[in-house]
């Protein structure tokens, strides 16, 4: 078969996936943010000449979903006539065409779902999913959930959900922290971690909310309690801060979701910021940026936890070369026709071609604009 194609089509669309109960992490309590009600998304389609097609996602929480659009509408028309196959001079063609707002943030994350759906494009295309395509290291990844630990549900609720997912195959359990009140925090973490055992592995996730004194102090209070690790204790930016607490603390130290580039997190590698590291192939710019950054990482000897789209990272962290974990979240179900399984503590890569999901009726009802390029 000939390998030769070009891309004749490309879709662009926005939807709005509004959550089904308003959602409160400590940013909420601390007066940072409102409570969040829905995820925006932007969802790229490709079609090559030779019937190919590939199709990837971004998003954005609260703000920024419009001005993703917005820019990706601004520059897809130059993949158009491109050979699919050149998936990494693709991305710096459509990096410059967009340069003078920047090379990270929403300017690449615009170009994230692109990115996606051109790795999907391609893997299908090998009739492989994109794990294997990429070179998987195993067949399914630990997998635990947070969507159930935030802190707008009672600690009984959380409870509850906790008991619920680890009966239907979920290995973890993650809670949010970082309450005005330190005391309530620990009451929350001490009643999860007796109520679903000490074998359960057990993370908690304070998103960026506590000063130095703070983490410092919390986190000592908190390796009583065997976990996995403690998740944003700082700022994102205080590379400094979390190496130190990577230092003197015996429970680990996860970071890097809210990094928006390759060169910001190479700053908090660099930094030895953390022992387990969350990259976010949406906000990073895509699988592209995403691949660079795990080589990083990887000669570092750190752990791979990353955040967000299961359906993305679940084939990302199956890549990676250190046993590594992919964050639950069932917020996505409604988007999509599949679902993925989870057994045993352990998320399974399917063996659908390529990302293995497509887009349900009811994500093209909730689709709010779209654009196309291309015949």
């Amino acid at each position: 078969m000939s390998t030769v194609d070009f891309i004749r089509h490309v879709k662009l669309s926005t939807a709005r996936l509004p959550l089904a109960v308003p959602i409160s992490d400590a940013k909420v309590f601390t007066g940072r943010q409102k409570p969040m009600t829905e995820v925006v998304f932007l969802f790229a389609e490709i079609t090559t000449e030779l019937g190919h097609s590939g199709i990837g996602f971004s998003y954005s929480k609260r703000a920024g979903g419009p001005a993703q659009y917005a820019h990706a509408k601004e520059v897809a028309e130059g993949i158009i006539g491109e050979d699919p196959n050149d998936i990494g001079r693709i991305y710096t063609k459509l990096l410059w065409a967009g340069a003078s707002v920047g090379r990270s943030g929403v300017a690449t994350q615009a170009l994230a779902a692109i990115d996606i759906a051109l790795y999907d494009l391609k893997a299908k295309r090998a009739g492989l999913p994109l794990a294997k395509f990429l070179g998987s290291y195993r067949d399914s990844v630990r997998t635990y959930n947070t969507s159930g630990g935030f802190l707008n549900a009672s600690l009984d609720e959380v409870k509850a959900r906790a008991s619920v997912l680890l009966d239907e195959g979920i290995g973890g359990i993650k809670i949010k922290v970082g309450l005005p009140d330190s005391a309530e925090d620990l009451r929350r973490v001490a009643g999860i971690r007796e109520h679903i055992g000490w074998d359960v592995p057990l993370m908690v996730d304070a998103n960026q909310q506590w000063d130095r004194s703070t983490a410092l102090r919390m986190g000592r209070q908190l390796e009583e309690f065997n976990l996995i690790w403690i998740e944003e204790p700082l700022d994102a930016y205080d590379f400094e801060g979390h190496a130190h607490l990577a230092q003197v603390l015996d429970t680990p130290i996860a970071t890097g979701e809210m990094l928006a580039s390759v060169a910001e997190h190479k700053g908090l590698i660099n930094a030895n910021g953390c022992d387990i590291i969350q990259p976010d192939a949406p906000r990073v710019g895509g699988i592209t940026q995403f691949l660079r950054l795990a080589a990083l990482a990887d000669e570092r000897g750190l752990g791979l936890a990353p955040h967000f789209a299961m359906e993305i990272h679940l084939h990302l962290a199956a890549a990676y070369p250190r046993e590594p974990w992919v964050e639950h979240f069932d917020w996505l179900d409604p988007l999509f026709n599949e679902r993925l399984e989870t057994k045993n503590g352990r998320m399974v890569v399917p063996d659908r071609p390529g990302l293995g999901v497509s887009l349900s009726e009811q994500a093209r009802a909730w689709t709010t604009e779209s654009v196309e390029f291309g015949a």
